[in-house]
């Protein structure tokens, strides 16, 4: 496995050789090039740092920090944390940037380094370039002398801190929420969301069932939010007669409802109920990557705004809301941005929201999806091996398909009357990613038989 440099992290399997897993000289290697990037920027400088559950975060929090105060950078630990709450704690500190050690929905083996910039964002492709550069050449960067070193501060109270700017949201009805009294089964994949969501909800008055809220990083299931991974989640909002179940992966970025009948609510969909609350008092334009259902562009427009599509990854999602001025964004997986919290995917303040729009619109979960579009979405996945040649495939994609909508600025994109189709290459894997959407599943074998014979599957 080699390691993965994205806009989505630094990210790799645990073990192995250096430079092919994430091994111990991998983190402080990249840590220094951060911390060195960084110092080229500010002369005191401080990095905010936290992690999800997962057995490796330890290990690598410590790894991460001791590198940090020995290029003289102050560190503000947060511990066991949420990639959303780091974000807010680097603004709220006033930090030059922060650190989230978690590999998302990837299985316990893989760990990553989430990084920030000052205003608590992803960095983008350029500057992880650069800091990429920068790890291979170590003997440039300048460690501190030993009176110069940093230090570490250790915060204990983010968590509630980002509760407390959640409910302080004009748009989160916290009495109309308490009158309601909702009974809720949360699945926290035993990761940070067994404790922040539980928390939240006991904020708002909400009566939860926790399930796998354990922050032991024993993922019980596999920690993507699918309806294949939730049935735990499934069978207990049966049993306990709730109203709503909850599941989060493991840094609680993406977020997923399920309905009073154990039903999912269908991860693209978090994403379009959130915004149809928000864009009924505050219409606007929205954004999500092209991975995402066509369902929020429909929404978009009842509300007289204008959808726009990004690249797949936050920072590109986040860079197009600024550019467009949208009021709400996000990205289909059950990532949801609220630009007057923050620029980032936060699946807390999209509870928030969520129970909100449940209250005003006073009717049950599985009545609240049907009053949606529906579109029926099919993800697929294909390993890697030295005999893809993905750019060439790529290529023959759009040539073959270059009477219809095509869009290149992430793989290949083609939009039908009826559907589209996006393959792409992972951020997060060695992978190439296959998304499909169309009204009905004869249309989605259509077209992803379409897709597997140019790729020759």
């Amino acid at each position: 496995m080699t390691l993965i440099s994205s806009v989505s992290g630094i990210r790799g399997t645990l073990g192995g050789k250096a430079g092919y897993n994430l091994t111990p000289i991998d983190v402080v290697r990249f840590a220094s090039a951060y911390g060195s990037w960084l110092l080229q920027n500010y002369e005191k400088t401080t990095v905010v740092v936290g992690r999800d559950a997962r057995p490796s975060g330890p290990m690598i929090q410590a790894l991460v920090q001791q590198t940090l105060i020995s290029l003289g950078i102050d560190v503000i630990d947060v511990g066991l944390s949420t990639t959303p709450t780091v974000e807010l704690e680097v603004l709220r500190h006033k930090a030059q940037g922060g650190i989230i050690l978690t590999a998302s929905h990837n299985p316990k083996e893989w760990n990553a380094l989430k990084l920030l910039n000052e205003k608590g964002e992803f960095l983008n492709k350029q500057e992880i370039e650069k800091i990429n550069q920068m790890s291979k050449n170590l003997s440039s960067i300048d460690f501190a002398v030993v009176d110069e070193l940093g230090s570490i501060c250790t915060e204990l109270d983010a968590i509630q801190h980002h509760i407390d700017a959640i409910l302080d949201l004009p748009l989160v009805d916290l009495k109309a929420i308490q009158t309601k009294r909702f009974k809720v089964v949360v699945d926290g994949v035993n990761s940070s969301g067994g404790i922040a969501v539980p928390k939240l909800l006991k904020a708002l008055d909400v009566e939860v069932i926790p399930i796998h809220c354990e922050p032991n990083g024993d993922f019980p299931h596999n920690p993507e939010p699918l309806a294949q991974h939730l049935t735990d989640l499934s069978k207990a909002v049966v049993a306990h007669q709730a109203d709503l179940g909850i599941a989060v992966d493991p840094d609680v970025d993406r977020l997923v409802f399920m309905d009073e009948k154990g039903m999912l609510f269908g991860e693209e969909y978090s994403l379009v109920a959130c915004a149809d609350y928000v864009l009924r008092t505050n219409p606007g334009n929205t954004v999500s990557n092209l991975s995402s259902t066509r369902a929020l562009a429909e929404v978009t427009s009842q509300y007289g705004g204008n959808y726009f599509a990004s690249a797949v990854g936050e920072v590109n999602v986040v860079e197009m809301m600024k550019k467009t001025d949208a009021v709400f964004g996000g990205e289909g997986n059950g990532g949801v941005i609220y630009p007057n919290l923050h620029y980032g995917r936060d699946a807390l303040v999209g509870i928030a929201l969520f129970l909100s729009h449940l209250c005003h619109s006073d009717c049950l979960v599985s009545v609240l999806r049907s009053q949606y579009p529906s579109w029926l979405m099919r993800k697929d996945k294909v390993t890697l091996t030295p005999q893809h040649d993905i750019d060439a495939i790529l290529d023959s994609i759009a040539t073959e398909h270059a009477a219809f909508q095509v869009t290149t600025i992430d793989g290949v994109k083609i939009d039908f009357p009826d559907g589209w189709v996006h393959i792409r290459k992972s951020n997060t894997e060695p992978i190439i990613r296959i998304y499909a959407e169309a009204k009905t599943e004869e249309r989605l074998d259509e077209l992803f038989g379409e897709i597997q014979r140019l790729v020759k599957l």
